[in-house]
């Protein structure tokens, strides 16, 4: 489907109030083709981890700092184990310590805060992130304000949730803050263009609202209990689906010439195999959009790229330095 890579999303006109949308600059990441753009999270993805492990060198020689991720699993859930190595893997990558905390299912809520609050002591540790889902036994809400607020390198705490609603600095969502970025590659700027989010979940929804209201884009975000979803769909010059139901989002829903970000990651067998598939038709749809993210290769690389970003972030806050120019 697709003949070269170009090169995309120059410096945006006007900055976001909140540092960590910054734009990507000039780096690769929309894939021409005969239909639709394809947003390649994959190639964007390596290309912010470059720059991650550039400015981790520079903190390193400078000031002696190695950022420090540690990931806490509950359980053998098999795609957990996958994500949690695939972090793991990555943040040594790019040159920082990794610190892994595996718990049996049997665990308790109690055991699992005791950790927590062991890791939020070790000064090594600049970034923490507990693997969602947790066992039915164990409230994440209680486990997610145990974190240090400033080692919450996922952006759920309240307090950085708080502090993204207010506009102040903070250590935001992973997932979103990918969201951004991939619409800035096609559009520098999102001031002005109508946005839809579908879905309103405290991990992807809500935060990913608050960040394209601070782009000053003209947000509508759609739900459940929402009239006539196609047709409020297709007003948006950018629609974000982020609903969790396998490929939902139909051509008819889609804005001629709209930039589509398809955050979802469903397995549905088809003819006795098993695929992933997206909250988006993606072949219907790329008749349709102008530029839309594949699924697999688009949210989902770039989540854990930004992930990485707000560990190095942390180390730079935890030690009273300026932020890295990410």
């Amino acid at each position: 489907m697709a003949d070269r890579h170009l090169s995309v999303g120059a410096a945006p006109r006007s900055r976001s109030p909140l540092s960590d949308v910054a734009s990507l600059g000039n780096s690769p990441g929309v894939v021409r083709g005969v239909a639709a753009d394809v947003i390649d999270g994959r190639v964007m993805a390596a290309a912010l981890r470059a720059r991650v492990a550039d400015e981790v060198r520079c903190l390193t020689a400078s000031h002696g700092i190695v950022p420090g991720l540690a990931v806490v699993l509950v359980g053998n859930a098999p795609a957990s184990e996958i994500y949690t190595a695939t972090k793991k893997k990555m943040s040594v990558q790019v040159g920082m310590r990794s610190f892994a905390e595996h718990l049996p299912p049997s665990a308790s809520e109690g055991e699992l805060i005791k950790l927590i609050e062991r890791i939020n002591r070790n000064r090594e540790v600049h970034g923490i992130l507990v693997q969602l889902p947790l066992p039915a036994h164990i409230d994440p809400r209680k486990v997610i304000t145990a974190i240090d607020p400033a080692k919450d390198v996922d952006g759920f705490h309240p307090l950085n949730a708080g502090r993204l609603v207010s506009g102040q600095a903070a250590l935001i969502p992973c997932t979103p803050l990918a969201c951004i970025r991939l619409a800035k590659s096609v559009h520098p700027s999102l001031a002005g263009l109508e946005a839809m989010v579908i879905g309103r979940s405290t991990i992807v929804g809500k935060p990913l609202a608050q960040l394209l209201l601070s782009e000053n884009a003209t947000l509508t975000v759609a739900h459940s209990r929402s009239s006539d979803l196609p047709t409020l769909a297709r007003r948006a010059d950018l629609l974000i689906a982020a609903v969790g139901r396998p490929e939902m989002v139909r051509k008819d829903w889609i804005k001629p010439g709209a930039t589509v970000i398809d955050v979802g990651i469903n397995r549905v067998t088809r003819e006795g195999e098993s695929q992933i598939v997206g909250d988006v038709a993606f072949e219907e749809a790329s008749g349709v959009a102008a530029a839309i993210t594949p699924v697999p290769g688009g949210v989902g690389p770039m989540t854990i790229a930004c992930l990485l970003v707000n560990t190095l972030r942390a180390a730079c806050a935890l030690s009273a330095l300026p932020p890295p120019k990410l």
